[in-house]
């Protein structure tokens, strides 16, 4: 049950990042036609995009990350126990050491983060440690060190970049649009040259890079989250064989407080939504149901 789980997220994994793939070669094509009539251009100015983002966000992606959520770095000496169990998870494993970051809050919560098992880190909020006993702090990183162990810190990242990249591209068309369409850039004939389809293919690309690709690109991030959580959950039953810690783990997370200390654009990192937001659809939620994650566990 365990393993057939595990390979099932990762084929719906594949699949979702396919999607952010089609999802951005389209904005570009929609930005393309905006700009240019003609998609190609779009999505090479588009991928140059990604591309900056990407070697700014990637030169110290953990700094980046613990800064946003006001994580400090801690030694050995600080907490041995923590330390020891996060060395504990590693060991089983089989990945190098992570850091090991305390996030200032007093609600439950923990993350990880990083771009390979040997540029990694684990964060812990004092809520945390205060609530949970070793047991429960076991379950909890090992759900954490099966994100590292499974690269899905390197996916978390990739899918940050790209909903970033589309986010600043769907700001830029935006800004065009009012301040430069009709503006004399292109001649009439030009833009009219291609007669009814022309038209319809342009609204289509505006409508696209303003609105559909962005929401899309959104949706498509969510949905990799609560994936890999459900992932990351069997994981830490494989590494701990214990599926009880985690379940009264993520029973009081549940049951606590939002974080204050937590950064929105990070939040689909944590083990459970830090900010709670309420809404009527769950289509834009972070993470899956507890209840159904609770049961999953129940079922090893």
């Amino acid at each position: 049950m365990l393993y057939e789980q595990i390979a099932r997220n990762k084929r719906k994994t594949f699949l979702v990042m396919f999607l952010f793939a089609v999802i951005f070669a389209l904005v570009g094509a929609g930005l393309g036609q905006l700009l240019w009539d003609k998609p190609l251009p779009g999505i090479l100015t588009a991928l140059v995009v990604a591309l900056v983002y990407s070697f700014l966000v990637f030169q110290d992606p953990v700094n980046v990350v613990m800064s946003m959520n006001h994580g400090q770095e801690l030694r050995e000496e600080d907490n041995p126990q923590l330390f020891h169990i996060v060395e504990d998870m590693a060991m089983v494993g089989q990945i190098p050491m992570p850091k090991v970051y305390l996030i200032p809050d007093q609600s439950p919560n923990a993350f990880a983060t990083g771009l390979s098992p040997d540029k990694s880190a684990v964060a812990v909020t004092q809520g945390l440690l205060d609530m949970m006993d070793r047991e429960e702090l076991e379950g909890v990183l090992g759900h954490e060190i099966s994100h590292i162990r499974n690269y899905d810190i390197r996916l978390s990242m990739v899918a940050l970049v790209l909903v970033s990249a589309i986010s600043f591209i769907s700001q830029f068309a935006q800004r065009w649009i009012w301040y430069g369409f009709g503006g004399g850039d292109r001649d009439d004939d030009d833009r009219d040259s291609g007669g009814a389809l022309g038209m319809i293919i342009g609204v289509i690309g505006v409508v696209f890079v303003l609105i559909l690709g962005p929401l899309a690109a959104a949706l498509a991030q969510m949905a990799l989250s609560r994936n890999r959580e459900y992932l990351a959950d069997a994981g830490s039953v494989e590494l701990t064989r214990n599926p009880q810690g985690l379940i009264s783990a993520l029973t009081k997370i549940e049951n606590s407080q939002p974080m204050k200390a937590a950064n929105s654009a990070s939040a689909s990192l944590y083990i459970e939504d830090p900010i709670r937001r309420p809404s009527l659809s769950h289509l834009f939620d972070t993470h899956p149901p507890t209840s159904e994650r609770i049961k999953r566990l129940q079922e090893m």
